[in-house]
């Protein structure tokens, strides 16, 4: 293998553990899966969602969020449109984010509806890419909106989910 394929092959394999690192963090956030989302942020790691909203260590944002959960009905967490750029150990990346919060309330049910990017400057360590600093940009929002909503069924907001069965599964050969 020449020395550019081998270059194009590490940055290849680069963005796709970024691109997983990424849908960890919406599955550590919508399963409460706390080990898994502070794995998504180096231990040194930090995150800027405003300072309305929360600045400090990936792991303090990982719990907070998981403490706002344990109110919500339900949530859920989208990533598309991903752009990469890897030079080297470092690398940086912009994603599309959505995110829907249901809440029960007296009556019925609210949702929060919010869509924005994540901002990422990422590095590799230990043979391991995570996040060195996220910044989380606001495009647009709505809140307390009045929804009319069938309660989840069949998942869980935890890790007896049944996609941990499905993946423990093919871990142990099933």
């Amino acid at each position: 293998m020449s020395g550019t394929e081998a270059e194009a092959l590490a940055e290849l394999a680069a963005r796709e553990a970024i691109r997983q690192q990424l849908h960890n963090y919406c599955r550590a956030m919508d399963r409460r899966d706390d080990e898994l989302g502070y794995a998504v942020w180096h231990e040194d790691g930090t995150a800027d969602y405003g300072a309305a909203v929360f600045r400090g260590s990936g792991r303090d944002f990982v719990d907070q969020v998981s403490r706002n959960h344990l109110r919500r009905l339900a949530h859920s967490h989208q990533i598309a449109t991903v752009g990469i750029e890897v030079r080297g150990e470092r690398a940086v990346s912009e994603s599309y984010v959505t995110v829907r919060l249901r809440t029960a309330v007296a009556g019925g049910f609210t949702e929060e509806f919010y869509a924005g990017r994540y901002l990422d400057r990422w590095s590799r360590r230990d043979g391991r890419w995570a996040i060195d600093h996220r910044v989380w940009v606001l495009d647009f929002d709505e809140q307390d909106r009045p929804v009319t909503a069938r309660l989840p069924g069949g998942g869980s907001r935890d890790t007896a989910d049944p996609s941990y069965e499905l993946f423990r599964g093919l871990r142990a050969g099933i």
